[in-house]
């Protein structure tokens, strides 16, 4: 049996999935939760891209969500009404099923799972927040490459960066998920950006250098982040590093799960700056307070990876993930 139904996180976020072998109890539309013995299932079925709404394409892998990118508009009756937002991930699975990223929470409505924004946006002399939306937003143009097997999964998306007077900006989002394995998943995360005739100025917020990738985690206690400084109680600010973990015990299942951010060794400005926050939020910041000017003759591409993974993970793990990212081993 198939059941469509809205996963919600608190502050009622609106990612959609298709859940399989959803049990329907007295009409309350109470699923079946994926769990790792269906492992099996995954393996011999491969990955396949489903739409779960008209605003939203999930991923799966076999009987396992894997993720839902939004495309469309997605908005929150609680939320105010200049917090709508696409392009983004929400949800991002755990390797159980778990949601793990949050949308809409009510301490920053605009914080939107897995993100892509800044907070300066200067652009034909004037300023804009992609960051808080307020006077640019991302665009659905098209979709590109879509492919689905038991090796990997890649989504292609083109949107655009518009404001109230024009597309400023064209984008290019690559995803590339891959099989889950007993120590986690890797999703790939690849972005183009290339200005549309006038240059196009980014800059982090000031004094904490936040703009760029972002992740905001599901709720939670027991935060862990971990970086190569080691795991400290203490936010960081404007901290150069070429990956960070955020693992917390998930108030919606009581396990800990937690999501890493690699970055790849050719990222402009190697390694970028970060602001981490133990409520629940990690923030790349590049290209940090210091600004950078891009233009339509000289594309910008970044990459990065997320590793999903049951339980903590520790600094001798997160290093070695981050050296297979940065040197795969050869087939």
């Amino acid at each position: 049996m198939k059941k469509w139904l809205s996963r919600t996180a608190r502050g009622g976020a609106v990612g959609r999935a298709t859940v399989w072998g959803g049990l329907l109890a007295l009409g309350l539309g109470v699923t079946r939760s994926a769990t790792a013995d269906d492992a099996p299932d995954a393996a011999r079925d491969g990955f396949r891209w489903e739409e779960s709404s008209p605003t939203s394409l999930g991923l799966w892998e076999g009987q396992h969500p894997v993720l839902v990118y939004n495309h469309g508009v997605i908005r929150d009756p609680r939320a105010p009404a200049d917090r709508a937002r696409s392009s983004y991930i929400h949800p991002l699975y755990g390797l159980d099923g778990e949601v793990l990223t949050d949308d809409f929470p009510e301490d920053h409505w605009h914080h939107r799972g897995v993100f892509w924004a800044w907070p300066h946006v200067e652009v034909d002399g004037r300023p804009h927040d992609l960051w808080m939306l307020r006077g640019i937003r991302h665009e659905f143009e098209r979709w590109g490459v879509r492919e689905a097997g038991r090796d990997r999964a890649v989504l292609e998306v083109h949107n655009a960066w518009k404001t109230a007077r024009r597309k400023v900006l064209s984008e290019t989002v690559r995803i590339v998920a891959h099989p889950a394995r007993p120590d986690g998943r890797w999703v790939d995360l690849e972005f183009t950006w290339a200005p549309e005739g006038e240059p196009l100025r980014l800059v982090g917020a000031e004094d904490k250098s936040y703009g760029g990738l972002t992740l905001r985690v599901a709720p939670g206690t027991d935060t862990v982040i971990t970086t190569p400084l080691g795991s400290d109680p203490r936010d960081l600010y404007m901290t150069p590093l070429p990956w960070a973990d955020l693992s917390r015990r998930l108030d919606a299942t009581g396990r800990v799960s937690g999501v890493a951010i690699l970055i790849a060794p050719d990222h402009p400005d190697f390694p970028p700056t970060w602001l981490t926050r133990h409520y629940g939020v990690l923030c790349l910041g590049w290209p940090g307070v210091e600004g950078r000017t891009l233009t339509a003759d000289e594309p910008v591409r970044v990459r990065y990876r997320l590793w999903v993974h049951r339980g903590g993970a520790t600094v001798g793990q997160l290093a070695e993930q981050h050296r297979l990212y940065a040197h795969p081993d050869p087939q």
